[in-house]
């Protein structure tokens, strides 16, 4: 355990965003016993053009202009930066010199912001844990000088076409000079030890509080009508992600099975055979609040996880949610699901898919439903953090 320690936290979201972060929750924890302050990623000159009609970002230019204040206490260990400076737009920049030339200057300014806020607090001999912010913080160790620089790995950015020109470069460079990195999935640290021999894996937060069968009194309308067994995935249906072709084949092999998909589509989805298959339902987006509900309608929970280089290191949440209402599930076999192989089934093919699921449902008893929940209910946000300072004590501690 670390306590009463400062921390400051960068990273590609920021705190009132839209969306959960990993990054957020490990914020929350680590405030739990230790002063932190969390930097919001500066505008960029782009981003202020393309979406000056975006509320958050209009609230961004006030700041800039002095009209809201750019450091906000959030809690009674915990305040939020909005860095009151503009970056030059350069991700995209095709030269590494001129890349670096840029980017250096943009992380003065980043420092100079991030400066004025710790002598506001009062910060000293700070740790700066940096949720894969590669560019905006790639030199935030030589200009902050922390105790310790974390770097934090949770996706295969590099595999994305907006982070590969600069990024398969200045990732590896950061990796190299970060005191320690830490991965949500052991692909990400085996990645990370090719340039770090202090690269651990330390696990992955989940809070599935709500997804708690003792929660849940009411059926959804929409999938009560839905006979059984249902075979249902829920989240983004992204085909980058998500292989369209396992689907596929389980609905035409499996006409009795009920293939139910929650969330929302991107146009491949959309335009898939899928929507002429009579035993596929598209449900659609749901609030956070009702997944539990539908998800208790299923009898097996499905992950069929395109195989490639954006999805092999990721660590599936989702899967730590359906395990948490003791779901049978099924997944694609990747690095990251070894974690679970001992409470999931692996498939390796769209043929698998169909004996797995079988086997899923002849299978399921009370006992290893319940065994399913107390797994899942292990990966708290306070377990993972335990990890990290572990990492953290044992590299202090070495002479």
């Amino acid at each position: 355990m670390i306590k009463n320690r400062d921390f400051i936290i960068v990273g590609l979201q920021a705190l009132d965003s839209r969306i959960g972060s990993n990054c957020i929750n490990i914020a929350h924890e680590i405030a739990r016993n230790n002063r932190v302050l969390y930097v919001n990623y500066p505008l960029d000159r782009l981003t202020k053009i393309r979406e000056k009609n975006d509320p958050l970002i209009q609230k961004r230019n006030r700041i800039n202009k002095g009209e809201e204040p750019e450091l906000v206490q959030v809690s009674e260990n915990m305040w939020n930066l909005y860095p009151k400076t503009t970056l030059e737009s350069i991700s995209q920049l095709p030269f590494d010199g001129l890349f670096d030339f840029v980017n250096k200057i943009n992380n003065k300014r980043f420092a100079r912001e991030i400066k004025k806020a710790i002598k506001t607090l009062n910060f000293s001999n700070y740790f700066i844990f940096n949720d894969s912010d590669m560019f905006r913080s790639f030199y935030l160790k030589e200009l902050l000088q922390p105790e310790l620089y974390i770097y934090y790995t949770r996706d295969n950015l590099i595999a994305v076409d907006f982070w590969k020109k600069q990024g398969i470069r200045i990732e590896a460079a950061l990796m190299a000079k970060a005191d320690l990195v830490v991965a949500n999935s052991t692909y990400l640290a085996d990645h990370a030890r090719q340039f770090n021999t202090h690269s651990y894996y330390v696990g992955q937060g989940c809070d599935v509080s709500l997804f708690d069968k003792k929660l849940i009194n009411e059926v959804p309308a929409d999938i009560a009508k839905i006979k059984r067994p249902i075979i249902g995935y829920i989240g983004a249906l992204f085909s980058l992600r998500l292989d369209i072709d396992v689907l596929v084949h389980m609905a035409k092999n499996r006409p009795e099975w009920q293939i139910v998909l929650v969330g929302p589509e991107d146009e491949a989805f959309k335009s898939s055979e899928l929507h002429n298959i009579s035993n596929v339902y598209f449900l659609g987006s749901k609030k956070m609040e009702e997944l539990p509900s539908y998800l208790n309608q299923f009898d097996v929970a499905l992950n069929p996880q395109k195989l490639n280089e954006v999805t092999i290191g990721n660590y599936p949440r989702k899967i730590d949610e359906y395990l948490a209402m003791g779901k049978p599930t099924v997944a694609t076999r990747t690095k990251a699901m070894e974690v679970f192989e001992n409470h999931t089934y692996l498939a390796d093919t769209k043929e698998d898919y169909l004996v797995m699921i079988e086997k899923a449902l002849s299978e399921n008893t009370p006992e290893k439903e319940k065994d399913r929940e107390v797994f899942a209910k292990s990966h708290t946000w306070e377990n993972n953090v335990k990890e990290i300072y572990d990492k953290m004590l044992k590299l202090m501690q070495q002479p």
